[in-house]
């Protein structure tokens, strides 16, 4: 009885003492604590059933059709056999229909969706999750960063699903997937965070994604990635496959920049438009950062920068690393370009950088790519090698336009006319016209001009990514 009195006061005392530790312990730490691996059988059993209830509703189906043509024959689209034949071979439409997933995220209709879900449609439909179905329209897309914003055409209010603080996302925290995927109707999987800043995941510009191993297959691109606390913190679009369904690496697009593109959707902005910074970045790989001195190998290498741009104003040069956005880390190049966009445009980032080994922090003014010169763009004519090309003068707003990398000046050719004597040269979109028959190009007013002597040879030199290339044309 003594040795049970005993320890009755012994479990008194420790209980005293550790609510006094939970009293007294730092707001931080009972923050840090508010995540917890769950204890015991009945936390297990917990349920996120009523987290599904309040969202699910947000979470549409998006259907885009398309009307294709296919020829009927192999000869159909040749002027001969169709002067005298005519009818006979007829081009035939077929119409071609993709599904995918969305999700409101304004009370008056607006949807957020992948790019590649919608690309080319002619008529897209929005599915709720009750069963009804909507007409749509695109207010902004951009094959780049694989985003979209639909507008659902109906006068009423729609349930919502609000957008969360993507870099407060952490590794390892419980995330739920929505999205139909397969098409076989509204599909709710869990999972966790498993990774942060992914790049390389897709063949577009953009590259960093939240990467998750709840369960995303074909279907759910466009699909809400939710948080704990019922809010959107990104958008589904790809998953790492060898055979089209899920292994369990799925990437989202972040919340933060979602709310920079719908932010540009309702300002009417007709398109998209990322910071120009005036400069090219590499990655920070084990061997520079050795030759630079670097303790780990993250960041973005500055390879060049255009003067009097952007970056040479804040007296950012060549051969410095960037390693982080407004106190944010930056891992790689893609990262960096991300906070810059999230950032916006119109203000100002505090850029961190080493040089030399020496850490010192710039302020760089974020705006679009001006477009210093002109484009002034033409179509070339007459007797030439260049006969069908559209050419202009190049500038960085024209550049970004085109997804030209480094700092490119001059007369660039932005489009090629089928079957013309330019295309059957071999000139390509984004081809620099250097020089021609001796004479440095510097217009294309310049260029069209040039082309009026028929010298009977032609001697050119043009810059096609990044290399050099001279060529003698009869």
């Amino acid at each position: 009885m003594k040795m049970r009195n005993h320890m009755q006061r012994v479990l008194k005392f420790m209980a005293h003492g550790f609510l006094a530790a939970l009293l007294l312990a730092p707001l931080g730490a009972q923050a840090q604590d508010a995540k917890a691996v769950p204890a015991s059988r009945m936390e297990m059993q917990l349920s996120f059933a009523p987290l599904v209830k309040r969202t699910s509703g947000a979470v549409v189906n998006v259907y885009a059709e398309r009307i294709v043509q296919r020829r009927a024959s192999p000869f159909a689209g040749d002027p001969f056999f169709e002067q005298f034949f005519g009818q006979q071979l007829p081009n035939r439409t077929e119409k071609q229909s993709s599904l995918g997933s969305g999700v409101i995220v304004s009370a008056s209709g607006l949807v957020v969706t992948n790019n590649h879900v919608i690309e080319g449609a002619d008529d897209i439909k929005v599915a709720l999750a009750d069963g009804r179905e909507f007409s749509s329209k695109v207010l902004l897309k951009d094959d780049r960063v694989d985003l979209a914003v639909l507008q659902i055409d109906a006068k009423e209010q729609f349930p919502v699903l609000p957008l969360g603080n993507s870099d407060a996302t952490e590794v390892g925290d419980l995330v739920l997937a929505i999205g139909n995927p397969f098409g076989v109707g509204q599909t709710v999987t869990s999972g966790i965070v498993s990774a942060l800043a992914r790049n390389q995941v897709t063949q577009g510009d953009f590259g960093f994604f939240i990467q998750t191993d709840a369960s995303i297959n074909p279907g759910n691109s466009g699909g809400a990635l939710m948080n704990m606390n019922g809010e959107l913190i990104g958008i589904n679009t790809a998953i790492f496959s060898r055979g089209g369904g899920s292994n369990g690496i799925g990437f989202a697009i972040p919340a933060n920049l979602v709310k920079v593109f719908l932010a540009a959707a309702e300002k009417g902005d007709k398109s998209f438009q990322r910071p120009y910074v005036g400069a090219t970045f590499d990655p920070v790989t084990s061997e520079v950062a050795e030759a630079l001195g670097l303790k780990r190998a993250r960041g973005a290498l500055v390879v060049s920068v255009v003067k009097g741009g952007p970056a040479e104003k804040a007296g950012i040069e060549p051969g410095q690393v960037v390693t982080a956005v407004n106190g944010i880390e930056v891992e790689h190049p893609d990262a960096l370009g991300y906070r810059l966009t999230t950032a916006g445009i119109g203000k100002s980032a505090k850029i961190a950088l080493i040089d030399k080994g020496k850490e010192k922090t710039v302020t760089i003014a974020l705006d679009t790519a001006p477009e210093t010169a002109p484009r002034d763009e033409r179509l070339l004519e007459g007797r030439n090698p260049f006969a069908g090309a559209t050419v202009a003068n190049l500038s960085p707003k024209l550049a970004d336009e085109l997804r030209m990398v480094g700092t490119p000046s001059g007369v660039v050719i932005v489009d090629v006319a089928r079957g013309s004597p330019a295309s059957r040269v071999g000139f390509q979109p984004k081809d620099i016209i250097v020089s021609l028959n001796g004479a440095d190009i510097t217009s294309s007013a310049q260029m069209e001009e040039a082309l009026h002597d028929d010298p009977g040879f032609w001697r050119l030199e043009i810059i096609r990514d990044g290399q050099r290339l001279r060529q003698f044309l009869r």
